[in-house]
């Protein structure tokens, strides 16, 4: 959460180093000098350093500043892409039709630029035979390999194998490039590819 910076009287500094509206340096002037300078051509003293001793303060049209704080604001969250985890269940010994529906949801999810974590679910004696997830998590990141990759390679964690696909670059430029033309759709945070936050979503 970003500060929002001294203005004006706000100011306490008995003196301030002065940058003009062009970004000249003035030097460092009394604070009431530096507010008169200010009012002489209209424009706000803006703290833009107040941790420099003394603090750097800045001549600008503040009301300006925020309008256009506020939409590169709004434009960065545009260029922001939330990281979504969408988490797929199988068993190791799963039906062919099965098997064919949840990888149609594995290359669903990579499709729309979501990473995916395919967890093979072994029951009783079936943990005694760990080869039949490995065979099974292989033959499905080759048969999604244009899509995506294995991020995280197949582990066991306890009764559990876990792998982790991630969507190829390509793949999540072409689905943000899709979200974000979508008709009638206002823009939002996580329309681009830089990740910023996890969510974690099951499929079974």
């Amino acid at each position: 959460m970003s500060v929002e910076p001294r203005v004006n009287e706000q100011i306490r500094a008995r003196e301030v180093r002065l940058v003009g509206p062009e970004g000249e340096q003035v030097g460092i002037v009394p604070l009431e000098r530096a507010l008169q300078l200010a009012a002489d051509v209209d424009l706000d003293l803006v703290e833009v350093a107040p941790m420099a001793r003394p603090p750097v303060c800045k001549l600008m049209d503040f009301g300006k500043f925020k309008y256009e704080s506020a939409l590169k604001a709004r434009e960065a969250r545009r260029n922001q892409q939330q990281t979504v985890i969408k988490e797929m269940k199988l068993r190791p010994k799963i039906d062919p039709h099965d098997y064919e529906t949840k990888k149609g949801h594995v290359v669903r999810f990579l499709k729309a630029g979501d990473k995916v974590k395919v967890t093979i679910m072994f029951r009783g004696r079936e943990q005694s035979r760990p080869e039949l997830g490995f065979r099974l998590l292989r033959r499905l990141s080759e048969e999604i390999s244009e899509l995506g990759f294995v991020e995280a390679s197949p582990k066991q964690d306890g009764r559990n194998m876990i792998m982790v696909l991630a969507p190829h670059r390509a793949t999540k430029a072409a689905a943000v490039a899709a979200v974000a033309t979508k008709p009638g759709r206002e823009p939002r945070e996580g329309d681009a590819p830089v990740e910023t936050e996890t969510a974690t979503t099951t499929a079974e």
